[in-house]
């Protein structure tokens, strides 16, 4: 097993609902097949108490913990870190899957709070986790942190909030693992592509009153590999990859899940 008695914090371990299922929830899957002892974490306890019960339902023994968190709030972030110690002893990994793009419009058509709203939520709160589990972490001599960015970051579209977010993601990104790769830490991001996810595909479908398959349609023409979307397993797996030992020598790394979109 790749992740045997390792600890992970996987944020953002709920999902929109949807068809399909969100990275966040096939990541929890993935990091419980491969041994890791987990604490999910979502802002909708709910949500993370049905990843628990799949990741349960696939590994019988496996160690699975909920815990709700606002991550735009730091002493939720604090309180997140804390209660992972006080379970499981450590944090091996922290995984930041939190992001939104609903309501972010060009420049000069976005409302301050939406701006404020997707930036707190896409990178503040990715700052405040890492801020708190760093201390931990540099005690151990050990620890992964993995946030999950996105194509847009080096890409310039009708959402620009979120292009900034997320370019933001991995410009701290890099920050953190020039700062604490002395203590054995290594941080990197992952930018998926157009996924087939229910964050991706629902919110758009309500907003453009167009079927689904319309929509993952036109997305898909837009991948040069095989014309296909990718899928949360495809996230999942990438981090499973930066978590492991298998990527004990990859830090301040934004690795692409795209199909080859941002190569062109």
């Amino acid at each position: 097993m790749r992740l045997k008695d390792k600890v992970a914090i996987v944020v953002g371990a709920g999902q929109t609902p949807g068809e399909t299922m969100g990275n966040g929830r096939a990541t929890c899957i993935v990091f419980g097949r491969e041994g890791a002892r987990q604490l999910l974490v979502d802002v909708d306890l709910e949500s993370a108490e049905e990843t628990a019960t799949l990741v349960r339902a696939e590994v019988s023994d496996a160690e699975c913990e909920t815990f709700r968190a606002d991550v735009s709030k730091e002493a939720d972030c604090a309180a997140m870190i804390e209660a992972c110690v006080e379970r499981f002893g450590r944090v091996d990994v922290l995984h930041y899957n939190v992001g939104k793009s609903q309501g972010d419009n060009e420049a000069s058509a976005l409302p301050i709070e939406n701006w404020d709203e997707i930036m707190d939520l896409n990178l503040r709160g990715f700052y405040l986790s890492c801020k708190h589990a760093l201390p931990v972490m540099r005690e151990q001599e050990a620890g992964v942190i993995t946030g999950i960015s996105s194509a847009a970051a080096v890409s310039a579209g009708r959402n620009m909030t979120y292009t900034v977010s997320k370019a933001g993601m991995n410009a701290l990104m890099r920050s953190l693992a020039i700062d604490n790769g002395r203590y054995g830490i290594r941080v990197n991001t992952i930018m998926p592509g157009l996924m087939d996810t229910p964050m991706a595909i629902e919110r758009r479908a309500r907003e453009q009153a167009r079927p689904r398959a319309e929509i993952r349609a036109a997305r898909a023409r837009q991948v040069p590999l095989k014309q296909q979307q990718g899928s949360a397993w495809d996230v999942a797996n990438a981090a499973l990859f930066l978590a492991s030992d298998e990527a004990s020598y990859i830090s301040g790394v934004a690795l692409p899940v795209d199909g080859g979109l941002t190569a062109r």
